[in-house]
């Protein structure tokens, strides 16, 4: 499987996530740049999950199809279904298809993973589409994946 390097321009690895792409601020999600990709990319998938959770991996955001010549995600993507590039958006933890910041209880700290995968295909998913869906659909279809983790505390 291939390497894909993510980066934002609003945080690196391992810091801290700043409060305007959490719930202490704006709850924006934040820009994200990824690549380059792998031969035969269709779609890419970006997931981003918090496994520190007291109730275990939960997931503030799911945007599939991203087409598979983009680089880019911009700050604040939009809260609708489908973006206007056909990128769609699955069903977070919360139950709604947006991105919803960190959110970690008081005195904690928590990782929160965001994750890139280049597949091989576009999925064909009917919505709501949930974490356990975007697994199954991508297994046997990743060419190569990568992940920015960033921290937020309250």
């Amino acid at each position: 499987m291939n390497p894909i390097e993510i980066t934002s321009e609003a945080f690196r690895e391992g810091a801290r996530i700043p409060d305007e792409f959490t719930c202490k601020g704006a709850n924006l999600s934040p820009p994200i740049s990824f690549g380059p990709m792998p031969p035969g990319t269709k779609s890419i998938v970006v997931i981003c999950d918090d496994p520190d959770a007291p109730s275990g991996l939960f997931t503030h955001w799911i945007l599939y199809n991203i087409p598979a010549g983009t680089e880019h995600i911009s700050k604040g993507v939009p809260k609708k279904p489908v973006l206007i590039d056909g990128s769609r958006h699955g069903t977070n933890s919360y139950g709604r298809m947006e991105y919803s910041g960190p959110a970690c209880p008081p005195g904690t700290t928590h990782h929160y993973h965001f994750d890139a995968y280049a597949l091989d295909m576009v999925l064909a998913l009917r919505a709501p589409v949930t974490r356990r869906d975007i697994g199954h659909a991508m297994e046997g279809h990743i060419l190569g994946n990568g992940s920015l983790i960033g921290l937020f505390s309250r």
